[in-house]
């Protein structure tokens, strides 16, 4: 947001505090990059190239359609105010830019600048001086051209108070003055004579004139066969104007920019004029744009006519494209229309054939109807004579079926009684059966219990033996072990002693226990006052992070270099004030700046008047006394900004502040809400004032006492000391109690091991005693196996003789069992075909007895269905006659019956093919005999436009012909110059142990807008070659390249003369001197034009050749005035000065 005075504005954030009447698309608008529209517009704004300016889109604006954009109301002053802005107005047909001032309480603005037309493809700066000394408004209007290509844009507008001073003065012929050397030539020398001065220094070219002075000459004269052209402009204060002299006569700007043009002198083309503060333009230059531009200034007359010519040729040739597809699809849709008409007539008689058809069917219909209802009829009465036959016929076969069912019964049930009684044997034979089987089982179980047994006796016999093996083999082993046993009378002594030497120890570690509780109480407290400390700490951290989240939220990299900075603080041999610091830019690539502190401290130094002083002005403190900061940074503030000598006072300073600079003179003044900045013109010496409004605090809102920081900080210090100390004792401790643990443990090992031999002995005794009665009771448990098993055998003999008595009988009654169950089988098979038999009777019986009933009602329902039938091929009879419009006596007509062969001969068919014909003539709606006529009637326009349409290809044609022949003409010339600029380009780089390349680019041949000069340059022998972009490469190496390419067109030039300005400056000494070096070689060829090299300094021992020319510009407070110049006194020093180095 600007304040009064004074303003900035870059449209980086927003449109800061300009309003508009609208807005719209035919506004001013906010933007980044190129504009939509090509051949119009910035490629990107003049602050950074990247960044955002406002501009007018013509495409969405109408011709004379105006855009305004208004500031906020600023405060006027006494004396002179500067507005500077930049402008940029490029392309074919471009309109008006217009800067008014509005007075408040006038209703009229004032027009303060204008410009009108086409000015440059780069930025241009405009400079207005007005003075207005009451509330006003500046308001920027552009005004739309006649032609889409007419955008306008502006960026980077600075107000400030008192007169502009980007123009400094420096006498050229008359009282003439200018802003530096490089625009003395490209200003005052040669732009003089076309329209630069106004574009550079707004409408008012009398602020060129010396003050004092009522007007101003300049004079240019360039060499021209037979005669030199000599260029006057004088310019007049009182009127703002300009008059024009050629040759020493009177002319006008028009014949002066004809003569100009005649002479090949572009003003405008960086190839030919490049001052300093367009070198980076220069590498903004697009491709597009330096193709252009080395055209114009080395490429034979004709080629940029070509190159012009062949952008509206494919302009022209893009409209006939689009012209010819735009009738072409005209035609396409035309008889894509016109096929839907075709299609609808087409459906037209399609519908009339289907209506017919309908009516044909409708016709047909009731004569199938009646012929299928008269088919039936004869059908239905001979089914009903068949039946009545069929009826009799059943009735004779019925009556013998009883008698012969009643004879079947009586034999089943006598089957049925026998068939019982076998079942009754069978089960009692079953029943005995099984009783025997059981019994058997019965005497297999006793046998296998009478061998379970013996098993288990066998088993238990065999452990017997195994046991009485081992109790042996561990009385053996015990005895051994005994006799090893030495005697354990001489342990006691031990013994004893061991226990003494646990006492001791027990009594160590209870001195040690007691001690490390003094230590954990300690511990404990201490570690009370450290969370007391750390959360005093905390808190001040708390207001810490708070500015360190606005840090990070508005200025990221400085926020990352601090938590860098904290991290390896470690990494300095002195001391690092947060935030800033060198290596975090240089390796991690952050935007923080980085300042060291002097050598000497300035943090003591004195104001230069006591506060005592200044109380009178309201006055009430230095800058310096209302902050702290750490002493580097104190004594770095002093030196640097001098805060030290920065009053700052109140709304008291601030009412009387004109008075207060003239009575104080003091640089910087703050105020509550204000700072006021104080200049001295080093021309004028005139006192020139700006104030600011000072922003909100952003970083300083919350405040931190650093002394009690600090004590808090160093008492964290000591107890953590302490903490370190007490760690360190309890270790001690801990390291003592386990080794009094680890001996303990020895010890009462040692005790265990003795009295383990003292009772092992007893122990073994009486194992051996115990072991020896188990022995003898076991071998007195002894078994007879052989007894038992000739006891085994016997009872296993007498069961088996049983068990086959059994088996015996059971088989006896199982061979019964099956007799009786074959006679059974045999009664049932008798059975179940007695009883089939006597089935099949009853359902023959019950079958034609069903039938007699369906065949008596068949016959009926025949007779009913004959009359029915009868009655309705009457009425259809009468219904098809109807339909034909026949009398009841009349034939059918035999073009009836010849359309009725051709119609399905079926009911269903004839509905079928009904229902379809009228599902397909119900589609067709809408058709009228309207569509007929319409078809005839478009039919006739597409043959028209077809016509039209050939001719366009055939001037299409015609074009692309000419396009090719123009082609011819510009490419091959161009191609042959740049592989000449290339050849020179690639041999200056090569000279310099770099590469440079030089090609002609495109991406499509046919876009002849599109073609473009590419330069890649390498600097370093590890890299590839790159584009030269305003980016990529450093200011150095930009400057050089462009030198080099200025270089390349030297030999090829065709304008008279060439001007660079301060091209040097950001060159490296090494660079410098290989490019100087080629300059003079190139410039000082016979072929060559004249070369103007400008610059503030120059290398010493540089290369000289005869044919340079060296002049020397002073300038300056102290400089003498050429009344008082004496050359021979300049002369007979120099040759004093010579001698002596001699």
């Amino acid at each position: 947001m600007w304040s009064s005075f004074p303003g900035e504005c870059t449209f980086e954030k927003d449109e800061c505090a300009f309003t508009q009447e609208r807005r719209n698309r035919s506004s001013w608008h906010r933007r980044r990059g190129q504009t939509p529209t090509s051949y119009t517009g910035p490629k990107g704004d003049h602050t950074t190239g990247v960044g955002y300016y406002m501009y007018i889109e013509a495409s969405n604006m109408i011709y004379g359609q105006k855009a305004r954009l208004t500031s906020r109301s600023l405060r006027g002053i006494s004396g002179k105010q500067c507005l500077t802005f930049f402008y940029h107005m490029h392309g074919a047909g471009t309109g008006l830019l217009n800067v008014y001032v509005k007075k408040e309480g006038d209703s009229e603005e004032t027009l303060l600048w204008r410009r009108r037309g086409e000015q440059s493809i780069t930025w241009l700066r405009g400079l207005i001086e007005y003075e207005c000394d009451k509330y006003h408004q500046i308001i920027v209007e552009a005004v739309r051209g006649v032609s889409i290509r007419s955008d306008i844009a502006i960026d980077d507008i600075l107000f400030q108070a008192g007169p502009c001073i980007g123009v400094r003065a420096l006498p050229v012929t008359g009282h003439l003055h200018q802003s530096s050397i490089g625009e003395l030539v490209q200003q005052s020398a040669v732009p003089v004579l076309a329209r630069c001065t106004a574009a550079k220094a707004a409408a008012i070219v009398g602020l060129y004139v010396k003050r004092g002075c009522s007007k101003g000459l300049v004079e240019i004269e360039l060499f021209k066969t037979p005669d030199n052209l000599i260029i006057t402009r004088e310019i007049h204060v009182a009127n703002n104007a300009s008059v024009w002299f050629v040759n020493k006569k009177p002319s006008t700007l028009k014949i002066v920019e004809e003569q100009i043009a005649a002479l090949n002198i572009q003003v405008a083309n960086l190839c030919q004029f490049l001052p300093q503060d367009k070198v980076g333009e220069f590498a903004k230059l697009s491709k597009t744009e330096l193709l252009e531009a080395t055209e114009k200034s080395v490429g034979p007359p004709e080629m940029y006519q070509f190159h012009c010519e062949l952008k509206n040729f494919r302009e022209r040739e893009r409209e006939l494209e689009s012209s010819l597809q735009e009738k072409t699809n005209f035609l396409e849709k035309m008889k894509q229309r016109n096929e839907r008409y075709k299609q609808d007539v087409e459906r037209y008689y399609e519908r009339k054939r289907h209506l017919d058809l309908i009516e044909m069917l409708e016709r047909k219909r009731p004569w199938v109807e009646y012929e299928n209802v008269r088919q039936m009829h004869e059908e239905v009465k001979q089914n009903r004579d068949h039946a009545k036959e069929e009826l009799k016929k059943l009735q004779q076969t019925k009556s013998p079926m009883t008698q012969q069912i009643q004879e079947v019964e009586k034999q089943w049930r006598n089957l049925d009684i026998k068939i019982k009684e076998k079942a009754a044997e069978i089960k009692d034979t079953s029943q005995r059966c099984k009783q025997k089987q059981d019994a058997v089982e019965k005497k297999d179980k006793q046998i296998e219990e009478i061998q379970q047994v013996l098993r288990m006796k066998r088993d238990e016999e065999m452990d017997r033996q195994k046991r009485i093996h081992n109790a042996r083999k561990m009385i053996e082993d015990w005895q051994n072990e005994l006799n090893s046993t030495g005697n354990s009378e001489n342990l006691q002594p031990q013994i004893d002693s061991i226990n003494n030497e646990l006492r001791q120890l027990q009594e160590d570690k209870a001195n040690i226990d007691g001690e490390l509780s003094d230590l954990r109480r300690e511990r404990e407290n201490l570690e009370r006052e450290k969370k007391r400390v750390t959360d005093r700490i905390v808190q001040f951290n708390n207001m810490m992070n708070l500015k360190e989240d606005k840090l990070r939220g508005r200025y990221r990299d400085t926020y990352n270099a601090l938590l860098w900075l904290r991290e390896n603080k470690d990494r300095f041999k002195r001391s690092v004030c947060e935030p800033m610091m060198l290596a975090v830019r240089d390796h991690q690539k952050l935007k923080v700046n980085t300042v060291c502190a002097p050598a000497e401290s300035s943090a003591e130094n004195r104001p230069s008047r006591s506060v005592e002083e200044l109380h009178q002005y309201g006055v009430f403190s230095y800058l310096r006394e209302l902050f702290d900061a750490p002493h580097p940074v104190m004594s770095y503030l002093c030196s640097q900004y001098r805060v030290h000598d920065v009053p700052v006072g109140t709304e008291k300073t601030r009412s009387m502040i004109e008075r207060v600079i003239q009575e104080t003179k003091f640089k910087q003044i703050y105020t509550a809400e204000e700072r006021y900045s104080v200049k001295v013109s080093a021309y004028t010496n005139q006192t020139i004032s700006s104030n600011t409004s000072l922003r909100p605090a952003q970083f300083l809102t919350v405040t931190v006492d650093a002394d009690e920081r600090r004590q808090l900080e160093n008492q964290l210090k000591d107890i953590n000391r302490r903490f370190q100390l007490r760690d360190s004792q309890l270790h001690t401790l801990y390291e003592r109690q386990k080794y009094l643990e680890r001996k303990d443990n020895e010890l009462r090992q040692q005790k265990k091991e003795h009295l383990e031999r003292k009772n092992k002995r007893k122990q073994l005794e009486s194992k051996i005693s115990m072991k020896h009665d188990s022995l003898k009771q076991m071998e007195q448990d002894a078994i007879n196996l052989e007894e038992e098993s000739q006891q085994t055998n016997a009872r296993i003999k007498e069961i088996n003789i049983q068990k086959a008595k059994l088996v015996t009988e059971l088989m006896q009654l199982i061979k019964n069992c099956i007799t009786l169950n074959i006679l059974k089988v045999d009664l049932v098979l008798q059975s179940t075909t007695v009883n089939s038999k006597k089935n099949r009777l009853e359902s023959d019986y019950k079958a034609a007895t069903v039938q007699l009933r369906a065949l008596e009602q068949q016959v009926s329902d025949l007779g009913e269905k004959k009359r029915v039938l009868l009655e309705k091929c009457k009425g259809l009879m009468r219904k098809a006659r109807q339909a034909c419009n026949l009398s009841p006596d009349q034939e059918i007509p035999k073009d009836f019956q010849t359309a009725f062969q051709d119609l399905p001969s079926t009911l269903d068919e004839i509905d079928a093919l009904l229902n379809e014909e009228k599902s397909r003539a119900s589609c067709f709606t809408g058709l009228n005999a309207s569509v007929v006529e319409e078809y005839n009637r478009r039919a006739q326009e597409i043959q028209q436009v077809t016509e039209e349409l050939e001719e366009k290809k055939n001037e299409l044609e015609s074009y692309r012909q000419n396009i090719s022949q123009v082609k011819e003409g510009w490419l091959t010339p161009l191609k042959q110059l740049v592989e000449q600029i290339n050849e020179k380009f690639s041999n200056f780089f090569s000279s310099m142990q770099c590469a440079g390349e030089v090609d002609l680019h495109t991406e499509n041949e046919e876009e002849y807008d599109k073609y473009g000069i590419r330069i890649r340059v390498k600097f370093r022998s590890n890299t590839q070659l790159h584009e030269l972009t305003p980016h990529h490469q450093s200011g150095g190496e930009r400057s050089v390249s462009t030198m080099l390419y200025l270089m390349a067109l030297q030999e090829l030039n065709r304008c008279p003369f060439r001007v660079v300005d301060e091209i040097n400056q950001g060159m490296d000494p090494v660079n410098e001197r290989r490019v100087f070096e080629m300059v003079v070689k190139t410039a000082c060829k016979e072929s060559t034009s004249q070369y103007f090299f400008i610059t503030p300094k120059l290398l010493q021992n540089l290369t000289y050749a005869e044919k340079m020319t060296v002049l020397f510009v002073y300038n300056g407070p102290f400089m003498l005035e050429p009344t008082k110049w004496n050359l021979k006194a300049f002369r007979r020093r120099r040759r004093q000065v010579e001698q002596m180095d001699q």
